[in-house]
């Protein structure tokens, strides 16, 4: 039976802690910890089945990479000035300092909900604000969108399957997501499992290597290394099958493997229609056959 607890420190009389961390639990052992950190809510620790750890949280090359995470560099406020015209409000939620002018904006998660709880597999539903920074006008930053993220865990032979369902809707005005590559879905592998240090990256094409890959064209990309004590591991991100056409991935030898839809072109969201994506993230131990991992593309939530 799966369990989501918060993860409770015993602090000393004056501590403060600044973030929190929830575990999700499967007959008693952990699976993952849905962590609120100093900028976004993400996945970590992510554990295989055997236990190991598959990501890494805040590598000191790229702290603000978090294991398993949602965000964007390029979000565009639109804000109506006159008839017809607008100005743009712009706002990085991927990097926790300026970037590229763009002052950083925080993703606050509310309490993650367990619903749909079986002994297969459980849905967790998290209300999360994407809030601008501090400006002139905005004691608190600006209420730029707000998301409903759905994370349904199942178990498998060897493996945790991670369906991530993004609903992300604007707050006050319209929204333009992009053109960038720092944006949507993203994961960060466990420092062991890098190419330099036995790991290897791969596509449905049979291409290896992050510039091999590319830019256009995988279905699925599969990270696998070594994890300590002589065991290997890896994650497979599979973005909808529904946008195969418009995916786009950044994918490095050094663990960075990032999916989303408007790396190419701005995407415009609607205040009446929000913006579903939908990704799939299988972590799991050993190895896993480009068949084993077509077998999850074809079972990816048609709903």
């Amino acid at each position: 039976m799966f369990t989501l607890e918060s993860d409770a420190l015993a602090l000393p009389p004056g501590a403060i802690a600044r973030t929190e961390r929830y575990y999700l639990r499967c007959d008693g052992n952990p699976v993952l910890g849905l962590t609120q950190g100093r900028m976004r809510p993400y996945v970590y620790p992510m554990f295989t089945p055997a236990g190991y750890l598959a990501t890494s949280e805040s590598p000191a090359d790229h702290p603000h990479h978090n294991s398993i995470w949602i965000a964007s560099d390029h979000v565009h406020a639109l804000v109506p000035t006159a008839p017809g015209k607008h100005e743009e409000y712009t706002y990085n939620f991927y990097v926790d300092e300026t970037f590229q002018g763009r002052a950083p904006g925080t993703l606050i998660a509310g309490t993650p909900k367990l619903v749909d709880a079986d002994a297969t597999g459980c849905t967790i539903e998290i209300p999360i604000e994407w809030r601008g920074p501090v400006e002139w006008g905005a004691a608190q930053g600006r209420i730029i969108a707000r998301e409903t993220r759905r994370i349904a865990v199942s178990k498998a032979p060897d493996a945790w399957v991670l369906d991530v369902d993004s609903e992300l809707a604007a707050a006050n005005w319209n929204l333009a997501l992009g053109p960038t590559r720092h944006a949507y879905f993203n994961a960060r592998v466990a420092d062991t499992m890098v190419v330099a240090l036995g790991g290897k990256v791969r596509d449905d094409k049979g291409r290896v290597g992050g510039e091999t890959i590319g830019v256009l064209g995988a279905r699925w990309v599969a990270f696998e290394g070594p994890v300590g004590g002589g065991k290997q591991a890896g994650i497979a991100v599979i973005p909808n099958p529904a946008d195969e056409a418009d995916a786009s991935w950044f994918v490095a030898d050094w663990g960075a493997v990032s999916v989303g839809t408007f790396r190419q072109a701005r995407r415009v969201v609607a205040k009446d229609k929000p913006l579903r994506t939908r990704y799939r993230a299988v972590v799991y131990d050993g190895a896993m056959t480009d068949a084993q991992i077509e077998a999850w593309v074809a079972g990816f939530p048609k709903s």
